[in-house]
This record gives C-alpha cells, structure tokens and sequence, in this order.
C-alpha cells in the first residue's frame, strides 16, 4: 500500500555527479526525536506517573513500536541511526566517546543527512551530537548537516552550557559547549536548555523553503544528566518524594512540552500533513539518575532489555489509515531509520554502502512481513581482541524468539528496579558463580526471569556460531586514550 503524496513539481540537482532528478511527487519532510536517557517505564502510555501527553498523543496516533531496540549508550546508538551500520563495522563497539579522546564516526562512512542531501531535502540538528569531535571533518555541519546548533559532547549544565571531563586525564576540566555551527553560542548562558533549542526549530521551520523538504534531527539532551528544570515543571509532581525521579520527571514533562511546540510549529508553517515524525529512545533510563524501565530487567549500560528496549514510534498524516493507532511488534533496531527513511520515505537507493540496518517502511504502513528476523546488539571484545569469539566477550544476539547474552551483560547482573515509592523493593536474581551464557526466549519471557540455556544446547550452540560470524566480519574496537590538547584552556575555555 502506497503512501499518498501532495502532486507538487519538485526538482532536486545533485551536484558532484552533474544529474538532476525531477520527480512528479513531493517528498515528505522528515523530523526525527531522539530523548537522552528515557526509560521504558518514563511515558505515560506506558504506565508511568510520568506525564507525557503530546508523546501519548503523537504514539495512540500513529504506529508504537513495541519491539524496538536501541544500544545501552549514547555514541553507538547515534551512530548507528545516521550511518545504518553496527558498531562492530564502526569500531564503536566499547564505549561511547569522551570529550577528550582523539575519536569519532569514521568520516568516510556515508550518514543520513548526506544521503538526503542527495534528494534534495534541507538538513538541520538541533541538539547533542555525541559523536566525535576531535577534527573539523568530524563535525556535523561537515557530514551533510546544512546547519548544527547544540553540544558536541555527551551532557553538560542545562543552563551554563559547561562540561566537565570524563576520565582522568580530563577529569577536573571545565569547558563550554553549545555552538551555532562552528561559533560557540555565548547567548544561551543562563536559559534552560529545552527553550533554547525550541527557538532555534522555530527559527528553522521560519526560514524553511517550502520548495524543498525539510530533514530535521532533534536529539535532545533531555533527560540526561545533570538532573534540572524550571520550577514550574516540578509542581505536578510535588507528591514524588525521591528527588531524583521528581527532577526527573519534571524534565520529561517539559520536554514533552517541546514536542508538542514542535509538532504545533509545523502544523502552523502548513508542513505537517506532509511530515514523518520519528520518535525513539537512545538507550535505556539510567535509575540511579531518575529514570525507570519497570518492569524490564536492568538498565543504561546493560544488555538486558531495561538497557536496549526503546521507547519508539512513527506518526505522520501519510501513513494509510488502517494502521494509524496500532502497535508494531515487528523487531526494529535503531538501525533500520537509515535505509528506512533513505530509501523508504526519500525512495533513494543504498546499495552503494553496506548496511546492516533494514528498510522498514512497507511494514510500517501496511501488513507485509517484516524484512528483520535477527538482531546483534553488539559484540565488545576489548581490551582482549582476540582472534576468534568468545564468552569473556561481552555480546548479546537476539534471534527470533531468542536472546543470547555472554560475558558481562552489565548491571550488577541485572536487577528489576520499580519506580521509586512504589514499595516494590528491587529484585536481584541469584547468579551462579563464573556464569557466560544466559538464554531467554524473550517473547515468552520479556522480563528476562528464566533463564534457560541449560535446556536448549542446540540453540546456545546455534546462537554462538552466530556471534562468532560477526565477530569474524568485525573491526577492531577503536578507543583511544585522552590527549592532553583536548584541555578546555588551551581552546578558549571551550571544548
């Protein structure tokens, strides 16, 4: 089933090649949503305090994505949604990227923005980049992004724009970061992150030409770390007595807000019945910082479902009308947005680059089969890259109904933590003692309770072989130590 699309001439001139394209239909403007942190159990649609209105509003109308997978980190979930690739063919399979380290997205892998580029649409971030920094070539606004307003690291103050570093060599250093391209942006001191942001989308949409379609990528840096937000924000949730989930909350709620200024924002310009909305999750909510996954086992950092299951969904007017308000248990990994907006929204080609990501967009509007079946969540061999696989490695797979987990999974093996004040005390399972390999059949068990590997050999033996063949299509893992002339004084006092 087709999507239907406004008959509007639109040419769009690719330069490099000297070919120019003409198409009969105009191509729908892309927003995607990236939250920072958010738990499975931070939306209200899915049960939490949390109030999440427009977030519910934009799901119920259009397809939720409840078997969605994101990585348990920042820098290898972006990385993997603008380039389409695991982190095993990145060399980000260990970590996410400190301010201070020589490091980013292999420049000459191919990202979302410059394949739309290629098809015409005006591409513009707003938000954290997180994905390296190091050289110019790295940056944003030098990897098809017409335009890059926001941050470069991975948090920072909400209000001052500050950071410090993250490991030793950098740890007591203090620098500023948010930027209007390649100016830092000295303005934003003092305002609150959200509302800062949200302006500079008005002034994008504002200033759009509407002769052409818009890519516009919204990671915002709620709710990371440090927890903040105006007080206003906190009063609907003045009964939640642990501090952290209290800020917390408030911060989703604001956010929240911003999605909706958004959404309103476009529908104002005219250009929202003619837009795909995309929103997910970058990894799972971090609950020693206010976030829940309930009732998933685990969280941020960790393999297990708290860690990886996203919160996701895609709302646009386009979307056929019988699969408006439904649930999509199809497996989808952060992955698949590359071909799927590229070549299923955009209808561009991409097999002039190696993807391990699929085109999910038929079976988001429509009923056909999904084209994924299997899913790695990654493989970390460092700091022992040996030559062949094996179960020291951290690595997760799922493969139809199964998942298999080795190594260290992550998490002090895996907790289930009920909100704060719900008087469900956390629930540790009891591990055995130089324990490998773990086995679920995680559509019959979501919750990760029984863990069966004992009983089915044959499919460890299955999934192994498995691991190992990716492990052997590997990179290695590339990271880095600090360098010292990453140091915030010697730049200006900026990162």
């Amino acid at each position: 089933m087709m999507i239907s699309r406004p008959k509007i001439a639109f040419w769009v001139t690719i330069c490099l090649s000297g070919v120019v394209i003409c198409t009969s239909q105009k191509l729908p403007n892309i927003v995607f949503i990236l939250a920072d942190d958010l738990g499975y159990n931070d939306v209200s649609y899915h049960g939490s305090e949390i109030q999440t209105p427009n977030m519910d509003k934009l799901a119920k109308d259009g397809v939720k994505l409840e078997n969605y997978y994101v990585q348990p980190i920042c820098s290898p979930t972006r990385s993997q949604l603008l380039s389409g690739k695991y982190q095993i063919h990145t060399g980000l399979q260990h970590g996410y990227i400190l301010p201070a380290q020589p490091h980013c997205l292999p420049t000459d892998v191919p990202i979302l923005p410059g394949k739309l580029k290629e098809a015409g649409y005006a591409t513009h971030m707003v938000g954290k980049w997180h994905l390296g920094f190091y050289k110019k070539e790295c940056l944003p606004q030098n990897r098809g992004f017409d335009s890059f307003f926001g941050y470069l690291t991975g948090s920072e103050d909400y209000y001052t724009h500050f950071r410090p570093g993250d490991a030793v060599t950098s740890k007591h250093w203090l620098g500023y970061d948010l930027w209007d391209n390649d100016a830092p942006f000295w303005p934003a001191i003092g305002n609150y992150s959200v509302f800062v942001f949200n302006d500079k989308i008005n002034n994008i949409i504002d200033k759009h030409d509407q002769n052409k379609p818009l890519f516009l990528y919204v990671p915002f840096q709620s709710v990371h770390a440090p927890l903040a937000v105006p007080d206003k924000y906190l009063e609907p949730y003045k009964d939640i007595q642990d501090r952290n989930r209290r800020l917390y909350a408030g911060m989703t709620t604001c956010m929240d807000e911003a999605i909706g200024n958004i959404v309103g924002k476009l529908k104002t310009a005219g250009m929202w019945d003619n837009t795909v909305l995309v929103f997910s999750t970058d990894n799972g909510g971090e609950v020693s910082q206010g976030g829940n996954n309930w009732p998933l086992r685990g969280w941020k950092h960790s393999y297990w479902e708290g860690g990886i299951r996203g919160v996701g969904f895609v709302n646009s007017e386009l979307l056929p009308s019988e699969v408006k308000g439904t649930i999509s248990r199809d497996l989808i990994h952060v992955s698949d947005w590359f071909p799927t907006l590229v070549h299923g929204v955009a209808g561009l080609p991409v097999n002039d680059t190696e993807l391990d990501g699929f085109d999910m967009w038929d079976s988001l509007r429509s009923l056909k089969s999904p084209p994924r079946t299997e899913l790695l969540h990654n493989i970390d061999p460092w700091p022992n890259q040996s030559a062949v696989f094996n179960t020291n490695m951290t690595a997760a797979i799922r493969v139809g109904d199964w998942k298999l987990l080795t190594g260290s999974p992550g998490d002090n093996n895996g907790q289930w933590i009920a909100p704060p004040g719900s008087g469900i005390k956390p629930h540790r399972p009891l591990s055995i003692p130089g324990q490998k390999i773990w086995l679920f059949n995680i559509t019959a068990d979501p919750f990760e309770q029984k863990e069966v590997s004992s009983q089915y050999p044959e499919v460890v033996t299955s999934l192994l072989n498995k691991l190992a063949g990716y492990y052997n299509g590997s990179v290695p893992v590339v990271y880095p130590k600090e360098t010292m002339k990453a140091s915030p004084a010697l730049n200006q006092g900026r990162w």
